[in-house]
């Protein structure tokens, strides 16, 4: 069953290179979570700069393994698409090299899926070095099968050109080697990138960590923003926010750090959680997650929901937590507590508008409270234990440290599930 529309701008014809036609495919039980798919991937491609000339969405009752809607509906499409002035057709769904081919084949357009245009939009956004690193090893992870017919006639071949394996090569062949080349040099130059991250986060182990994590868009740069009085980049734009970025929350002292992450989405790419794996770390190692809701969005549970698998993969669900219901001022009624409070899962949690600074305030304070939460405790910690004393100055706040002939006795505030891992490394110890 397909639902198109037309989106074009008629008082100006679009520059035929960014003009795109875009489908949105899936298997929907309520119409809202077809129009919310929609939207998505509408946004997604808004934000490479591209003009949208028509939509529609497309039920899946079967998939067709060579084009996965079947070659009629294709050829059908790129008529629609085409008639619109189209060269390039936009497809919701993640298609395999030799199926983006063939529907290239039926409707005589430039295809590009779901994967191909939030690698191209984490392209676009990308701004430090790290970033950009991470962006181009998985696009060339995502080309590598799809060679065949990027920009070369594939059916040539080369002969003695310096570097090739000599006479025989295929272009494709070639071009493969070129990418295999660029991707080992990539990842020589991201363990540099690695490296260093992993350093600036060690000299900030005595600190209290707070990272913001959520739904892309969900307004988390804005908190971040109102929370601790910087400028950074909050348009609103699906992953506006690629690089982690931390300020100090507390005004004196400055041992409580905020960080802002890159935004979660639905079937995020599995090789763009692989490639920001170190992006990603802030989070798993952070002391308290502020996990940040849309609230006036009609899908909210449902990113609520994605929040929770990713966080899940990313073995970070079981840090303390502090739920922000944002955007709350626009919503014509009030969300229900009750239904808050089933969201939060019993935690502690916030509901506002991210441009309230009155609300902000009283949020910063609620945060600093949270993530200082657990005991104050004094104990000796014997040189020989040095899991125990890794965990102390990694994990803990450290007031006070005297040396001692057996160890070190420490004056320190630490969480209850930190104090555990370090009773438990003391017995281990002294066995």
């Amino acid at each position: 069953m397909a639902h198109w529309r037309d989106r074009s701008d008629r008082a100006s014809e679009p520059r035929q290179e960014t003009a795109c036609y875009v489908v949105s495919v899936g298997q929907w039980r309520e119409s809202y979570e077809r129009e919310a798919q929609l939207s998505e991937i509408l946004a997604l491609t808004h934000a490479l700069g591209n003009v949208v000339v028509g939509c529609e969405t497309r039920e899946l009752r079967r998939l067709d393994p060579r084009t996965l809607i079947g070659r009629g509906t294709c050829e059908a499409i790129g008529a629609r698409a085409t008639a619109k002035g189209a060269r390039v057709l936009v497809v919701d769904a993640e298609l395999s090299a030799s199926q983006a081919r063939n529907i290239e084949e039926a409707t005589g357009l430039s295809v590009r899926d779901r994967e191909g245009v939030i690698l191209n939009v984490f392209l676009r956004h990308a701004r430090t070095p790290k970033a950009r690193i991470q962006v181009e090893i998985a696009q060339l992870e995502y080309l590598r099968p799809r060679i065949r017919g990027v920009g070369l006639v594939m059916d040539q071949q080369t002969g003695g050109a310096v570097n090739s394996r000599g006479p025989g090569e295929t272009a494709s062949e070639l071009l493969a080697r070129q990418l295999d080349a660029r991707l080992e040099a990539l990842r020589h130059a991201f363990g540099k990138e690695l490296r260093a991250a992993e350093t600036q986060r060690n000299s900030r182990s005595n600190c209290r960590r707070i990272a913001l994590v959520g739904y892309t868009n969900a307004g988390k740069t804005t908190l971040m923003n109102g929370l601790t009085g910087a400028a950074l980049s909050a348009r609103d734009m699906p992953f506006e926010t690629l690089d982690t970025t931390s300020r100090s929350l507390t005004r004196h002292g400055g041992d409580v750090l905020l960080s802002d992450t890159v935004g979660f989405i639905r079937r995020l790419p599995a090789r763009l959680l692989a490639s920001f794996e170190s992006t990603f770390a802030e989070a798993r190692e952070a002391s308290l997650l502020a996990v940040v809701v849309d609230v006036s969005d009609v899908e909210w549970r449902m990113h609520l929901a994605t929040t929770h698998e990713l966080l899940s993969r990313l073995k970070a669900d079981a840090i303390p937590r502090f739920y922000v219901f944002n955007k709350a001022d626009r919503l014509g009624t009030p969300a229900a507590e009750d239904t808050l409070n089933e969201a939060a899962q019993g935690h502690e949690h916030a509901t506002l508008c991210g441009h309230d600074a009155e609300a902000v305030t009283r949020l910063r304070d609620a945060l600093i409270r949270a993530v200082r939460g657990g005991r104050h405790v004094r104990l000796l910690v014997p040189y020989a234990a040095t899991r125990a004393m890794s965990l102390v100055y990694s994990k803990c706040r450290v007031i006070a440290a005297e040396p001692e002939a057996t160890g070190v006795r420490f004056d320190l505030d630490a969480d209850a599930m930190v104090l555990t891992q370090l009773e438990k490394a003391l017995a281990e110890a002294e066995q």
